[in-house]
């Protein structure tokens, strides 16, 4: 007995008033309007003040006016000195710019990001030797009571004892055991500085020094040098806080920025006594380098200590024979140098010079010989020199002026254009100096001796500057042809394939597709043969990967010819899809606008079933979600305008290439459904007979696809929505035919599903799935063929035999859902219709018969609910039969007709029912009396009122 309905007019009843709106007056989502405050402003020198408020709105802030006007942070302002405000902005502005000057900022790249890089490149297979200190037992044992000058003359004899042959000599090591016994020296260093044991340490450290003379392996030289000042840099920390402890003055610390004279006499006693007794160090090599890591502790002595040091430690450096170790030891003093005093280039400079006037030695006779005994080659021997010289020159073109440089490029031109000098000015200078000379280098490259460093590397190091800036537009082409001629002629395919993968860049940053053209096609003609294309991966992928960085019209980058075919060099699987994958990003990221170019939708079909290829048993569900998606992002893309058979057609194809990615047949089910929608609304729909038969074509392509998908739920939805879309396009039979197959799907639900990698329970969703299938339902004409209601009856039918959880009351829920629609069906004019589509409500007229059936249909579950209540009278599930009994009760109250007598009847029992056992909650059973007392009010619903006299209200007690 559902109660008839007017939808229009409950519609009138319950939609909110509407209420003339001034745009004049205040609105909550405007702007908020900041109204300054009218304190007295500071006035500086050279400077405007500002007067007027800025908005001459007379709505205040809110917060403003809890303040009465006023800023508190303004009145702070206001009420200082303005003299002194205005001399300490100047001074914190000259301090900040003085820092700026002479600190070192985060543009700079430290030496840490530099340290991988040179272990890794310079490394042997030769045998090494170490000389490991063994200690001594003199100097342990000196007892409380000696005087000064004995503990004085025990640790210079201790001194002596080292530098005298209290070592054992480890010969026959490999690179991996010198590495391992160099950490084991670090540790000794630290254990024995926490042990108290300071002199044992600084011999550490000079045994350590003396080792950085040795270059009898030299090719190990640049990575012995970075382990050895690792070991340097260590002790220089441990000194420096030593001293730095000893200055705490009533648990006081000096500032970052102190003065010599803050610090107390014993500290600076000790600072003398380290600096003594690393001066009594004879050999030149360990006194250099132990000062040098120490240098910092200058500060505690006098200000001028580091300024005055440097240029004697780099006048040091001239007594040191062997260049290369020399050049690492100006390295080491530049690197110490720009962590504790960046501000004094002048020694920079200096250092560097000394370099250059040495620079000859380099090809001297003592050199060749000591080349000649090791069996190393100039070039290589040349690139040993790289480390050090590029960190020399990247200290000084730090922040330097257009001179300086100038002067360091005309300084390498008397040099006779060494090429290691040059290729260090070019990794050290800014970018911008280098590209602005392009021609000037081109002309100083060609120039070089081709037998020492190669020529290809100089290129190599202009053109990573020429990604970084452009030179000037008139050289551009000359430059690039200058460069090629060069790499082209490289025999060496990893020689080559490094310079290319740098030009690539500039090429496509300043040229046509033309120019990429014809370098990608050298490149391809360079790496074929002999399959060299293997062992350069990573640098045709960086190629590819700059090429759509600057190419991102795809319909350009395919009718560059040479495209594809370098693609078919990625033969490895793995490589091929990352570089599919990086094209598809590309796509995605770039591609504005739907396109239906067949090259590019031929090209990337290509791409994206090489994708899909890749996916096999072992694939991860990651990267099928990542694949899917780039797939889904490239099908979304295409669009053939009006032609919506050649649209339906590249659909097809689609599915037959991306078969076994899940994701992508949903979305191709959801595109196909898009476009019968499209066709439909081109149409109006009033489709003729050629747009009906292409939307049957849709929809049978959406009946075939959605049985191959796995996800129950996902086909579940997917017959829904295509029935619906079917619905729409007046294609009945079709659109039953999916209301079919999602009925018969509903007892092959599993009880638990996996929802984000874990298992839940499946009834939520399919009591969801349901309610919007119940909502379908009540539009869906019965077929002529067919019982009445003959889904609603095989739903019901399923939802009886279905096995649902003993403590789950889902059951109950979707049946009373079936009241609503049953109810909905009885009326005269349904709440909504799909247009162009007979409903029930017109094809049975409210004919007696068919209101008979959904009666019995209504007491049927009426009666499934009600014994489903009993059940629930156990003690442990009365609160779920209450909270069930007020559902129903609601649903009765929102749909039934209470003046039948035995409906109103059950609803005072389920009320009762609801409050029986003290369960119910009493707020909601109040507000619900109350809802019934107003409704009562009205003149259609006043047999509520009787209803409300029936309704007692129980306490809990």
């Amino acid at each position: 007995h559902a109660r008839s309905r007017s939808y229009v007019s409950e519609f009138e009843v319950c939609k909110l008033e509407s209420v003339p709106l001034d745009f004049g007056d205040y609105h909550p989502l405007k702007p908020i309007t900041v109204t300054e405050s009218k304190t007295k402003k500071m006035s500086r020198k050279g400077s405007t003040s500002s007067t007027s408020s800025s908005s001459s709105s007379s709505i205040m802030d809110p917060l403003s006016s809890v303040l009465d006007g006023t800023d508190p942070l303004s009145l702070f302002a206001a009420a200082a000195d303005p003299v002194t405000t205005a001399a300490a902005t100047d001074g914190t502005r000259k301090k900040r710019d003085r820092d700026d000057n002479s600190a070192v900022g985060s543009d700079f790249e430290p030496w840490s990001s530099k340290r991988g890089e040179i272990l890794a490149r310079y490394t042997t297979t030769e045998k090494l030797s170490i000389n490991l200190y063994m200690g001594s037992e003199k100097g342990k044992a000196t007892t409380t009571g000696s005087a000064v000058s004995e503990k004085v003359r025990t640790r210079l004899e201790e001194l002596d004892d080292l530098e005298e042959g209290s070592q054992k000599e480890l010969l026959n090591l490999t690179q991996q055991d010198y590495m391992n016994r160099i950490e084991e020296l670090n540790q000794s260093l630290k254990d024995a500085w926490s042990s108290d044991q300071k002199v044992k340490a600084l011999k550490i450290v000079i045994q350590c020094s003396k080792l950085l003379s040795d270059a009898t392996v030299i090719q190990f030289y640049p990575s012995k040098f970075v382990l050895i000042t690792d070991i340097l840099d260590t002790f220089g920390k441990l000194v420096y806080e030593r001293i730095l402890s000893m200055c705490v003055d009533n648990r006081v610390t000096l500032p970052d920025n102190f003065s010599p004279e803050s610090v107390n006499d014993t500290a600076k006693e000790t600072c003398l006594n380290w600096f003594f007794k690393i001066a009594s160090i004879r050999e030149l090599i360990p006194r250099f380098y132990v000062e040098a890591a120490i240098l910092k502790c200058n500060k505690f002595l006098s200000k001028t200590g580091i300024s005055e040091c440097l240029p004697r430690l780099t006048s040091m450096i001239r007594g040191i024979g062997d260049p290369l170790v020399a050049v690492y030891a100006r390295a080491y003093l530049c690197r110490v140098g720009m962590e504790v005093a960046p501000q004094l280039k002048e020694s920079l400079n200096k250092n560097f010079f000394d370099f250059l006037l040495t620079f000859k030695q380099i090809h001297g006779d003592t050199v060749q010989n000591q080349l000649v005994v090791q069996c190393v080659e100039i070039p290589l021997y040349l690139t040993l020199y790289s480390p050090a010289i590029d960190w020399i020159l990247q200290c000084i073109a730090y922040r330097a002026p257009e001179v300086l440089l100038t002067e360091m490029m005309e300084r390498c031109k008397k040099l006779g254009n060494n090429a290691l000098l040059l290729n260090s000015v070019m990794s050290a200078f800014r970018a911008e100096f280098i590209a602005t000379r392009s021609m000037d280098f081109i002309g100083m490259i060609k120039e070089c001796d081709e037998s020492g460093f190669p020529k290809h590397l100089l290129f190599r190091s202009l053109g990573l500057n020429l990604a970084l800036a452009d030179p000037p537009e008139n050289d551009r082409l000359q430059i690039l042809n200058e460069a090629w001629k060069v790499i082209t002629k490289l025999k060496n395919p990893q020689d080559y394939i490094n310079c290319a993968e740098v030009w690539v860049e500039y090429t496509c940053r300043h040229f046509t597709k033309r120019e990429v053209n014809t370098v990608l096609a050298d490149v391809i003609k360079h790496m074929t043969p002999d399959r060299a294309f293997e062992d350069a991966y990573p640098q045709l992928q960086s190629i590819i990967q700059k090429v759509i960085t600057y190419i991102f019209d795809f319909s350009l980058l395919f009718s560059v010819e040479k495209f594809l075919p370098f693609l078919d060099m990625f033969q490895k699987e793995s490589v091929r899809v990352e570089v599919c994958k990086c094209i598809m990003e590309s796509f995605i990221k770039h591609q504005q606008e739907s396109t239906k170019d067949p090259v590019i939708l031929n090209a990337l079909l290509h791409i994206c079933k090489t994708m899909h290829d890749s996916v096999n048993a072992l694939t991860l569900e990651d990267e099928k979600r990542m694949l899917a998606a780039l797939i889904n992002g490239f099908i979304k893309m295409v669009s053939f305008g009006r032609d919506f058979e050649q649209q339906l057609s590249f659909y097809v194809e689609a599915r037959s290439m991306f078969c076994n990615l899940e994701p992508v047949l949903v979305q191709l089910i959801h595109s196909v459904n898009q476009l019968a929608m499209e066709t439909r609304k081109v149409m109006k729909g009033n489709h003729s007979r050629k747009t009906a038969a292409f939307v049957r074509a849709c929809v049978a392509f959406c009946f075939i696809t959605i049985p191959s998908l796995s996800s129950i739920f996902t086909r579940l939805n997917l017959y829904l929505h295509s029935g619906q879309v079917a619905l729409a396009n007046q294609c009945l039979s079709q659109a039953d035919a999916f209301f079919k197959a999602a009925v018969s799907l509903v007892p092959e639900v599993p009880k638990m599903i996996s929802v984000d990698g874990k298992m839940r329970p499946s009834d939520a969703f399919l009591l969801e799935f349901l309610c919007n299938f119940f909502s379908t339902l009540l539009v869906v004409p019965d077929h002529p063929e067919q019982g009445v209601l003959f889904l609603v009856r095989g739903l019901l039918n399923v939802i009886q035999d279905y096995t649902w959880e003993d403590n789950s009351d889902d059951k109950v829920r979707i049946y009373t859902n079936v009241l609503h629609l049953l109810s909905a069906m009885t009326q005269e004019a349904y709440i909504y219709h799909v247009d162009k589509v007979d409903s029930n409500d017109t094809l049975y007229g409210g004919d007696s018969k068919f209101l008979a059936e959904i009666n019995k249909l209504c007491e049927t579950v009426i009666a499934q609910i009600l014994d489903h209540l009993k059940t629930l009278g156990k003690e442990e599930t009365l609160k779920r039969q209450s909270q069930l009994a007020l559902y129903f009760f609601n649903t009765i109250l929102a749909h039934g007709d209470l003046r039948n007598n035995k409906l109103n009847q059950l609803s005072v029992n389920l009320w009762n029912l609801a409050q029986k056992h003290g369960f119910a909650d009493t707020k909601t059973m109040v507000k619900t009396l109350e809802y019934i007392k107003r409704r009562s009010e009205q003149p259609e619903t006043s047999h509520f009122t009787d209803l409300a006299l029936r309704l007692p209200l129980q306490s809990r007690t």
